[in-house]
């Protein structure tokens, strides 16, 4: 697959001519999901979900679908009758022609006070996985990770432990939006020196063949 990184938890896979796209948010490019014949939600905070961008997508390409918990797509399956797929930890389904596998349930703690969301992670292809908000494991050995690597909900340590328990082949930067360009050194030696797998990241519109 072609893996095209857009801004912040947003990405892009292609195969065989079709196109998938992973959380295209308000921090995500106003076109992230132009194109799309497979649109995948992971939750709904407005960072990987945003509902004009997702609209504009479905609406672009008639035959596009979109896969994601209940609590995004009971915002959009009326409009889109038979296009909005709700799915949960343990399903698994194809999509034009691409593979995909759900893990997880529950977004990462932020507090103890705040609420915890719904959160699902993609395996596609069985080799990459996109978590979403939440440090999940799949039961499935992970080709490529992508890699939360700053938020709110997390700090570098939890990171590192992270990649170490996944054990992927690489590991890719997301959910990046929020760390300035200073600190990125720190972030990229700390997971190479530590992480136990190739570490990388993509800057906005950069490809790599995964």
């Amino acid at each position: 697959m072609k893996l095209t990184k857009r801004l912040h938890s947003c990405v892009q896979l292609e195969k065989d001519g079709r196109v998938l796209v992973v959380d295209p948010g308000v921090f995500s490019e106003p076109d992230a999901g132009l194109g799309a014949d497979v649109l995948l939600v992971t939750h709904e905070h407005p960072d990987h979900f945003d509902e004009g961008r997702l609209r504009a997508a479905l609406d672009a390409n008639p035959a596009a679908g979109l896969w994601t918990l209940r609590s995004v797509a009971d915002r959009l399956s009326a409009a889109y009758p038979g296009r909005v797929h709700t799915v949960g930890h343990g399903d698994a389904f194809t999509a034009a022609g691409f593979e995909v596998q759900v893990h997880g349930e529950l977004h990462a703690v932020i507090h103890p006070d705040m609420p915890r969301v719904t959160n699902v992670g993609f395996l596609v292809e069985r080799s990459l996985f996109h978590p979403g908000d939440a440090l999940t494991v799949p039961d499935a050995p992970v080709e490529t990770l992508m890699l939360p690597v700053h938020a709110p909900w997390s700090k570098v340590g939890e990171v590192i432990d992270y990649v170490r328990e996944v054990k992927p082949a690489r590991a890719i930067d997301i959910h990046d939006a929020y760390l300035a360009d200073i600190a990125r050194p720190i972030y990229d030696h700390s997971l190479e020196l530590l992480g136990g797998a190739p570490h990388a990241r993509l800057a906005a519109g950069e490809a790599a063949d995964v």
